[in-house]
């Protein structure tokens, strides 16, 4: 049976999981195998890994001004819900249109017993599929209730730099049960190999995998996008005093209008879908943004960027794995918040990363094509 069913983390609000599922279906597809991804409801309640801030800590890290911003969204909160309904309401056309997800649901304590039987293979990724302090993360993600020549990987993520202890069997006994494994991040790999000794293989996003013209194909342009230039942020964990400064000295400097894509501060651009996600990156003078899939886009497409910390993180707990990563292998170090410098900031010298961006794409195709083809040349015998 060559149907693969993908384990990845479902849900309708943020722009690089929904385009990373829509991209990994689309590769698994072109190489000829049906696929479809199949619905984990799974919600944990997990013990908070020490190295976690609290709320009441990430609120006194906060500006005076982000502190009445946070204080403002408890009071307007049902007012806010309309907007979150909206913008879901988007993600969930999006995902219809372009994602081919199951009729059904699984979860921790519902899976089906013939689950097993409806597919050939299972692949878990992309995105962080692999997050100990994720209550969606379980042991399904590691397809523990198929048998083990089933099970494959296409670039997981941990998202954190070290698996909090209280985790750490429970991982090493998961990730023994898998024999191919792929991962999206050094460090990703370095947590595999103190765990169980296995080396596993650093491999693109599969976002990257897909050219320009084939995102361009999905794009969409927002009711609400401006005529002049504009420059772009997109920053889930806010944006801080330091960053916002910046941001409005380069805007007044270079005539450009600044858009905010995710924050209800600026509600007009909230309800904004990945399609819109992909031709505002494309058309923007600047992007700036905390975003792993903020800076693949932006090679992609060719955009000017800076990329910036992500708040109410401690070093462990952050997202600079993910993006370290990014940015050593397609030498873009430079484009760091405090790095870049005025005579690069609207640079689109993208052609080194592209030659890299080459090599890597075919090192994760073949990657693919080996594990699948491995699989599709015996049965899978079940015990």
């Amino acid at each position: 049976m060559n149907k693969v069913g993908i384990l990845t983390l479902n849900g309708y609000f943020n722009y690089g999981n929904r385009l990373q599922n829509y991209a990994l279906q689309e590769v698994i597809e072109k190489l000829g195998l049906d696929c479809e991804t199949i619905i984990n409801k799974t919600n944990l309640q997990k013990q908070k890994s020490s190295v976690m801030k609290s709320g009441i800590e990430i609120f006194l890290e906060k500006s005076i001004k982000e502190k009445i911003d946070m204080i403002n969204y408890k009071i307007n909160k049902n007012r806010i819900k309309e907007f979150n309904e909206n913008r879901y309401d988007i993600f969930e056309k999006f995902s219809k249109k372009y994602i081919n997800e199951t009729s059904f649901s699984i979860s921790i304590n519902n899976i089906p017993k013939d689950l097993e039987n409806r597919y050939g293979y299972f692949i878990s990724g992309s995105d962080q599929v692999w997050n100990p302090n994720d209550s969606a993360v379980s042991e399904i993600n590691f397809m523990t209730f198929a048998p083990r020549c089933k099970r494959l990987t296409y670039a997981p993520s941990f998202g954190v730099s070290k698996i909090p202890q209280q985790y750490k069997e429970d991982y090493k006994s998961w990730l023994e049960g898998i024999d191919n494994i792929s991962v999206r991040e050094q460090e990703g790999a370095k947590i595999i190999k103190d765990l169980t000794g296995k080396d596993a293989l650093v491999v693109v996003d599969p976002t990257m995998l897909l050219t320009k013209e084939q995102w361009l194909s999905i794009s969409k342009k927002h009711d609400n996008k401006p005529n002049k230039k504009y420059l772009l942020t997109y920053f889930l964990g806010g944006i801080s005093k330091e960053v916002n400064k910046k941001v409005k000295k380069i805007a007044k400097q270079n005539n450009l209008k600044v858009v905010n894509l995710a924050t209800l501060k600026d509600k007009k651009y909230y309800a904004t879908g990945p399609s819109e996600f992909i031709d505002y990156i494309n058309d923007a003078s600047l992007f700036m943004t905390d975003s792993f899939h903020g800076c693949v886009f932006s090679v992609l497409l060719e955009t000017p960027f800076v990329v910036c910390d992500r708040l109410g993180h401690t070093k462990e707990q952050n997202m600079s794995s993910r993006i370290e990563t990014f940015l050593e292998k397609f030498q873009l170090q430079s484009r760091t918040f405090d790095k870049v410098t005025d005579e690069i900031l609207f640079e689109k010298n993208y052609i080194e990363a592209n030659e890299i961006l080459e090599i890597e794409r075919k090192i994760s195709w073949d990657y693919l094509k080996e594990v699948l083809e491995i699989r599709k040349d015996y049965d899978c015998i079940i015990n």
